[in-house]
């Protein structure tokens, strides 16, 4: 990957992350909870058939204040119980609307810090999806997982739950580093709980952020040359994008230097070579994946798919139903978010069994924008002739309804960032840095300028 500063400079501005399309900023209020019922019976005979799960705790024992996640202080445990159920009884009620044949080939736990509740409310919800649907036999089921929390024992109940991906979110191993942003390290050593993790069936993910305050190209390669050195199945290298307008709480770390353009981006150009020159494969932005994992095996066959959890396979790719409070329920038709405020979301669960806020119904042409924005972020190909043909469209048609002038590549393809040819465009792997930048030239909402994004870079 060539990192040029001047190019980082050239296309460094703010832009959609492009975990949707459209993004969570276009998404409305005042979305009924009967228009949800109707989008989540319909979505039965809409594709992908599978179902993906989504669970919320939005719960840290102990704040961080760099983290843009929706989450708050750890409460006591009858509202944490409270919490739980609240989400099972939404659970259910969406569960009767969906078709019980569909396999569950994706379950996910986010947060907050989904581990440090009582794992036998994890094991309660877990006996409901069970009770209701069948998981697929490769059927991916993963926790984010902060490492100050976990314990042999917890990773022993995990496994009885059927969970076989654990993302631990490490963040950096300088504890200078995690005091600035008010975190705590890994009570057990990284290397170890890994080892212990993936003999017993586990598959591994280390979480990091570079960009963070007291974090220089140094002392970065140090974390990443440790993280290699733990020999995770994949590891995730996240830029941190300060938006203190979304999370005030960040507004702390300007106490402090943040890393910006040249010096962040030689942190990443230190691990992308360490990671690539020493086996892993390069996913999208921010992954890296060993040779043999489904993810890199994805990327070969362009079969790589990216929703809210993050990047996943087609294979284990569904609609996403998601619970808890503002979780993104993802499907073919629609989005729909809960509330955010966790006592707004209990209320509304108990008054009307679901907690839609606000949400967004997809036209024909937002379809055709994310299949195409979905093929460029995820597998660094699109051929417009293909898609135009999957959405029965001609040529023109397609570039009418996605504002696509071919002359915006020009800047990319002078700059050897790209490949046009034959309504094919390939994103070299100088380009990939540029991701979103490309995206954008077939986003006919961006100009739109609809609220304020992190920088693309």
């Amino acid at each position: 990957m060539l990192f040029n500063p001047q190019l980082i400079q050239k296309y460094d501005k703010p832009g959609p992350r492009y975990t949707s399309y459209p993004p969570a900023t276009f998404f409305k209020s005042g979305i009924g909870q009967e228009l949800f019922r109707e989008h989540i019976i319909a979505s039965n005979q809409s594709h992908p058939r599978n179902l993906s799960f989504y669970f919320h705790v939005p719960f840290c024992p102990q704040l961080c204040n760099f983290c843009g996640c929706n989450t708050g202080a750890m409460p006591r445990r009858d509202y944490v119980e409270l919490y739980m159920k609240t989400m099972m009884r939404e659970f259910e009620t969406v569960a009767q609307w969906l078709d019980a044949s569909r396999p569950v080939t994706q379950i996910h736990w986010g947060g907050g810090t989904p581990n440090a509740i009582s794992m036998k409310l994890v094991g309660d919800v877990m006996s409901l999806v069970r009770k209701y649907f069948t998981l697929a036999e490769d059927a991916e089921v993963a926790m984010e997982c902060n490492p100050a929390y976990v314990s042999y024992k917890q990773v022993d109940e995990l496994v009885d739950m059927g969970f076989n991906r654990i993302s631990l979110g490490i963040q950096d191993f300088e504890t200078e580093v995690l005091r600035r942003i008010h975190r705590k390290p890994s009570t057990l050593p990284v290397s170890d709980l890994v080892k212990y993790m993936q003999d017993k069936g586990i598959r591994v993910n280390l979480d990091f952020v570079y960009g963070l305050p007291g974090q220089s190209p140094e002392s970065f390669e140090n974390t990443i040359r440790q993280a290699y050195d733990a020999n995770p199945d994949r590891i995730v290298t996240f830029s941190y994008a300060h938006v203190p307008w979304v999370k005030a709480a960040q507004k702390e770390l300007e106490q402090y230097a943040i890393p910006q353009g040249t010096e962040k981006l030689e942190m990443f150009r230190r691990t992308y070579e360490k990671l690539t020159r020493d086996g892993y494969v390069a996913i999208g932005l921010d992954h890296f994946a060993k040779p043999d994992d489904e993810m890199a095996q994805a990327l070969t066959a362009h079969s790589l798919h990216r929703n809210f959890m993050g990047y996943c396979t087609i294979s284990h790719t569904g609609q996403v139903y998601a619970f808890g409070a503002s979780s993104i329920t993802q499907l073919d038709n629609a989005y729909f978010q809960n509330y955010k405020d966790t006592q707004a979301y209990i209320d509304a669960v108990t008054a009307q069994e679901t907690a839609v806020d606000k949400g967004y119904i997809m036209t024909d042409t937002d379809k055709l924008c994310r299949a195409v924005i979905q093929e460029i972020m995820c597998n660094h190909f699109v051929d417009l002739e293909t898609m135009a043909a999957r959405f029965q469209l001609t040529y023109g048609e397609l570039q009418e309804k996605l504002c696509f002038n071919p002359d915006a590549l020009q800047s990319f393809i002078e700059d050897d960032l790209v490949k046009w040819e034959n309504h094919k465009l390939t994103v070299f792997p100088e380009g990939r840095m540029f991701l979103r930048n490309v995206a954008m030239l077939f986003d006919p909402l961006y100009s739109v300028g609809t609220g304020q994004y992190s920088r693309t870079v």
